[in-house]
């Protein structure tokens, strides 16, 4: 057996060739015949009589074919670890005519991507921008709104009040098309309401959307899915087609309101109550900003390394990888999105090498156990460890172990932000909640 690589000009990708002597199979093929003579059971000759040359003339070609597929990819992931080299997904076999029936020798080629090395910028030299963002009333304000919508009664009136909430869809008018999915408060509607005062389910109603919110973009922002940008150069007509019309009775500041938001006797007061809101609301913006940041120190760092990746082996590799999935066509569309992929992927690998990152069974467990928990609004207890913990287990060995290595990947990329974050210079900006939520819509 003797292999070659054959690295093309940029380095990046090679052709990898394999050529096989009759001596590199034959007597594995050979043994194999013999096996097969042994137990083959065919009619007219004793168990274990069958002659070699008839068993060779019968499957003598499907034996040699699997020998030598299976000699070639031994041989190739051999050669790949014991040269150490890093490709890109898997090697490509070329095209080639074989003739098993008369050839003795044969070649075979393989097209490799070669991953190249490179360097992370240095400590400090990549910037980013976090968002401290500060709590204003009108959060506050809306939160409980949104609190006594969510925990009152609600009832789905005939025909629509100055109060109610309308459920339907909205595009601008005379466009074809079904629209965006939108819910209106109408007691956020500043000019007009009387146009949906009174209005049923599969009634229509055109408006002037600019004219109804008096122009506040943030609100028309709000309402509709539009970008700030889109809503601040908002003009003419829109119709909303009505779907459902809802009306809800307040809920009353208690403690049946506050075990439901929070738990059984998580807490006993509207001081604490009060506090709890504030506290989780400024947990889920802060969470929030940190995802911000994490996804520009992603950008960033994909702006800020230089890596090279074999592109026209990457494009082949996504097709033959995804076959029946994804078009050549497709992958040209989206080809920046899964170069960007790849090499944060490569970035990715290089932080967990170089600091020698893990996840450990516990961390994956205890993980997993407190996500369970979330879901039911409880807070860990000795008496629920145990039950928790069984229902985390069963819950990762479902899916054929998928969830496990899903929450195995989900804290490698945590501690891999982590990492960088200490690497990065964080600026803080004060920003008010309200703010924060109209420079990120849309």
């Amino acid at each position: 057996m003797d292999i070659t690589l054959d690295k093309k000009d940029d380095q990046l990708s090679a052709i990898l060739t394999v050529n096989l002597t009759e001596a590199d199979y034959a007597p594995t093929v050979e043994s194999k015949l013999k096996e097969y003579s042994k137990k083959a059971q065919i009619k007219g000759f004793r168990p274990g009589k069958v002659p070699v040359t008839l068993v060779r003339k019968m499957y003598g070609k499907g034996i040699l074919v699997e020998e030598i597929n299976g000699l070639l990819s031994k041989s190739v992931d051999d050669y790949i670890k014991e040269n150490n080299l890093k490709i890109l997904g898997e090697p490509i076999p070329v095209p080639t005519d074989v003739d098993f029936d008369t050839q003795k020798d044969y070649s075979f080629q393989f097209e490799l991507g070669l991953l190249p090395d490179f360097e992370l910028p240095a400590d400090q030299a990549v910037t980013v921008d976090r968002h401290k963002v500060d709590l204003d009333e009108n959060t506050l304000k809306e939160t409980y709104e949104q609190l006594e919508r969510q925990f009152g009664e609600s009832i789905e009136p005939e025909t629509a009040e100055a109060t109610d909430y309308i459920s339907g869809k909205l595009q601008k008018a005379g466009e074809e098309g079904d629209g965006r999915v939108v819910l209106l408060p109408l007691n956020k509607v500043k000019n007009g309401v009387d146009k949906f005062v009174g209005v049923k389910v599969g009634d229509s109603v055109t408006f002037d959307l600019k004219d109804a919110f008096d122009g506040d973009a943030t609100a028309i922002s709000s309402f509709s899915g539009m970008s700030k940008e889109e809503a601040d150069t908002v003009e003419g007509e829109y119709t909303l087609s009505i779907e459902k019309i809802q009306r809800s009775t307040p809920a009353e500041f208690n403690q049946d309101l506050f075990d439901k938001v929070f738990g059984k006797d998580i807490v006993t007061s509207k001081e604490d109550f009060d506090e709890k809101v504030r506290s989780t609301v400024q947990e889920n913006y802060d969470r929030e900003a940190d995802n911000l940041v994490n996804r520009q120190i992603i950008d960033k760092m994909l702006e800020s390394t230089t890596i090279e990746v074999p592109k026209e082996f990457f494009k082949k590799w996504l097709v033959r990888a995804n076959q029946g999935k994804l078009t050549p066509e497709q992958v040209e569309e989206h080809y920046e999105d899964y170069e960007k992929e790849l090499k944060w992927s490569m970035i990715r690998n290089k932080v967990v090498e170089a600091n020698d990152l893990k996840v450990s069974n516990e961390e994956i467990v205890d993980r997993t156990m407190q996500k369970i928990l979330g879901q039911f609004n409880m807070e860990m207890t000795p008496e629920l460890e145990e039950s928790v913990r069984g229902f985390a287990d069963n819950f990762l060995r479902q899916e054929n172990g998928k969830n496990y290595v899903n929450e195995y990947e989900a804290i490698l990329a945590e501690k891999v932000l982590e990492n960088l974050r200490g690497k990065v210079v964080v600026n803080d900006n004060a920003i008010t909640a309200e703010d924060f939520r109209n420079q990120n819509a849309g």
